[in-house]
């Protein structure tokens, strides 16, 4: 392979044999190229700067010290929106991947992907400009790609409750915030997912940004 016409993979995280690994791994998929790998994002922050290439896209963890995946992803959101972040962690967690997506990050994958589907999640990154994993890929796709010409109405507390959502809080923070009872959000949760047709707080998060209820 031709590495001049490679695209530039950057990654982040602190375990670094298993960074190496996915090096390996990554260096093997046809005109990807990994440039090195950073062990925070303190030290992303330096090698941005060393380094005379810019990645095209991050494979960047959460779990680290000095400067987490989470610090990391809201400063590259702020000072390099060109460079697309895909998350690759073990942390399967709703309200993580919620944050993550909020943020600006274009994919959040887990560790134990296999080696296709991480070929494939770079690939769809570079074209599509994003990827959904199996995971999140119904409730996500249905909310962007929507085709609905009637838009549905909400009540003023279905619009609060919708910002609310998309933020870290969790349901009962969020009853507790618009003083009502855990049930009454309960039910707000449900007749929205109903509404929209979506299964799910991710979906939910992606229309109310999508639509500009609430914003990034």
């Amino acid at each position: 392979m031709n590495k001049t016409t490679s695209h530039n993979i950057v990654i982040v995280d602190d375990h670094s044999l298993f960074a190496s690994s996915l090096e390996k791994l990554v260096n093997s998929f046809n005109n990807f190229n990994v440039l090195y790998h950073a062990k925070n994002g303190r030290d992303l922050q330096q090698k941005l700067k060393d380094y005379s290439e810019l990645p095209e896209i991050i494979l960047l963890d959460l779990n680290m010290p000095v400067m987490d995946g989470f610090e990391t992803m809201e400063w590259l959101h702020e000072n390099h929106k060109e460079i697309k972040v895909l998350v690759l962690t073990m942390e399967d967690d709703e309200r993580k991947i919620l944050k993550m997506l909020s943020n600006g990050a274009k994919g959040y994958l887990l560790k134990d992907i296999h080696p296709d589907k991480l070929n494939e999640a770079l690939v769809q990154t570079l074209e599509k400009g994003y990827y959904h994993s199996e995971k999140v890929a119904e409730s996500l796709l249905h909310s962007l790609h929507s085709n609905d010409t009637e838009k549905p109405t909400f009540k003023e507390r279905e619009i609060d409750f919708m910002k609310l959502a998309c933020s870290e809080m969790t349901y009962k923070e969020i009853a507790d915030k618009m003083n009502l009872s855990p049930k009454t959000i309960d039910g707000y949760r449900q007749d929205l997912f109903n509404k929209l047709d979506v299964k799910n707080r991710v979906g939910l998060v992606i229309y109310a940004l999508k639509n500009d209820i609430s914003k990034i």
